[in-house]
């Protein structure tokens, strides 16, 4: 279906692809993985007809394509689903899927006909939940994204590109999505599936691509591969420095912060204590209430019952004063000022309790940050670079207590064994650290200790190294 062989592409004299090959085969997913700055978004936008390739060559079918413009791919059936969605969300369903080729009757749209085959690509999906008419912005992330599909699906795409669809989508929604992949193969589509879960790779790709700094690493069966192997190719280190030594019982200090019986409108009899030098982990289905722990510990949505010691905060500014830090679960909409510089964001937890600012270029360069520019804007930084201004923000203020919530969602490999290892270091330095995380390989990876939530209350507490069967029978069982 699709064979791109020699891909070159420089921006100002950077060389951000060279000479790389990918194929795909109808009814195939083909998996592209790698570090951020890998050059997978890059080859994609290629495919797409937003970059024009300095070299290589690129044939659908068997016939060499040139694309100047993504409405070019689009009539040659390549469809791209960007991980921000591209839709208006003022709009109906079926506006959405036909913008810019409404169907005409007569000089006028034809609403009716444009509504009948939005209603009848719904249907090819299955049970989706919603209709044409239904106003996008209305729909959750899993339906918008569904939308999308659709949208791929009525320019006749015969080759589509996700690029980390699951990034915003709570569990039970990566199911869906993964069922609409499975459909989408069957009708002989090539699915380009871009992702840094590599428990996704396995479970839907056929093949997978690994590129590193632009260049093609190896093309290989899913089959022929382990997480490890995948990893090492990825990053070029073993899987065993995935995540850092655990504490050791000597390394584990006093209660900093203790819950007793707390409740609110969504939670229910939590008794919790968070030690100096421990990472406590977080695990729960979704609506299981671990959100709204953090957030409750955080005086975001405080606690209304029991009891939380040094102090039970009624506000966030209470938290903070009482030494107690959040990193969100939604960095961009909850973490960051994205208009502002990364110095600036990293020193907003400093200003809001009126301690001293601090050097930021220091500051940044002790998280990781590529380069430690604080000038620039956060919006333009990668995922893992977001998240790393976030987690200045906190070193800057040096709290007691941290709650991270899913601190490496969207974010890569590389990235990640950078944020465990930060995460790791603040409890060595005596933080007491609480971390949810729905990617149990992680949770149990990183974790002293495990909690396991269940509708808004604690249905078990887990020893490190605890299994993930064990961890979802606690999740799940109505027992």
């Amino acid at each position: 279906m699709l064979n791109m062989s020699g891909i070159g592409k420089s921006f100002l004299g950077v060389r951000v692809l060279s000479g790389v090959d990918l194929e795909a085969q109808a009814g195939e997913v083909h998996a592209v993985v790698g570090e951020n700055g890998a050059g997978k978004s890059t080859l994609m936008k290629i495919l797409a007809g937003v970059h024009v390739p300095d070299e290589g060559t690129i044939t659908i079918d068997g016939r060499t394509v040139a694309f100047h413009h993504p409405l070019d791919a689009q009539r040659a059936g390549v469809a791209i689903i960007y991980q921000e969605f591209n839709l208006l969300p003022e709009r109906s369903v079926a506006e959405n899927v036909f913008v810019g080729r409404e169907p005409a009757r007569r000089g006028v749209v034809d609403r009716a006909a444009m509504e009948a085959e939005t209603e009848r690509l719904l249907g090819e999906l299955g049970e989706t939940g919603f209709g044409p008419r239904h106003r996008v912005g209305a729909l959750g992330v899993a339906q918008q994204q569904v939308v999308e599909i659709v949208k791929a699906l009525s320019i006749d795409a015969r080759i589509i590109v996700m690029d980390e669809p699951t990034a915003s989508l709570a569990e039970h929604e990566v199911e869906l999505l993964h069922t609409l992949v499975r459909r989408l193969q069957e009708r002989g589509i090539a699915i380009l599936y871009i992702s840094h879960r590599l428990r996704e790779v396995f479970d839907l790709a056929d093949r997978v691509t690994v590129l590193k700094d632009g260049a093609l690493v190896a093309t290989r069966p899913i089959t022929e591969l382990t997480t490890a192997e995948l990893v090492r190719l990825m990053v070029g280190r073993e899987l065993s420095d995935y995540f850092p030594p655990r504490a050791t019982p000597g390394e584990i200090g006093d209660v900093l912060l203790k819950v007793a019986d707390g409740g609110n409108s969504r939670l229910r009899g939590i008794d919790l204590e968070l030690r100096a030098g421990e990472i406590t982990g977080v695990a729960g289905l979704q609506g299981s209430g671990r959100t709204e722990l953090a957030k409750a510990v955080f005086g975001a949505e405080p606690f209304t019952e029991g009891h939380m010691t040094p102090v039970r905060p009624r506000t966030v500014r209470e938290a903070m004063a009482a030494g107690i830090g959040l990193v969100t679960e939604d960095r961009k909409a909850e973490g960051l000022a994205l208009r502002q510089s990364a110095g600036d964001n990293a020193l907003l937890a400093a200003r809001a309790t009126g301690m001293r600012n601090g050097k930021v270029r220091e500051l940044l360069q002790r998280v990781g940050l590529a380069p430690p520019d604080p000038e620039r804007e956060v919006r333009y930084l990668s995922g893992g670079n977001q998240q790393k201004v976030v987690l200045a923000r906190w070193l800057n203020v040096k709290p007691r207590v941290l709650v991270f919530d899913e601190p490496t969602r969207g974010v890569d490999v590389g990235a990640k064994a950078a944020i465990h290892d930060l995460v790791r270091d603040l409890a060595r330095d005596g933080v007491a650290v609480m971390m949810i995380s729905s990617e149990l390989p992680e949770l149990i990876g990183m974790s002293d200790r495990i909690i396991v939530l269940r509708e808004g209350r604690i249905a078990g507490i887990l020893p490190a190294g605890s299994s993930e069967e064990t961890i979802m029978h606690l999740a799940a069982s109505h027992e």
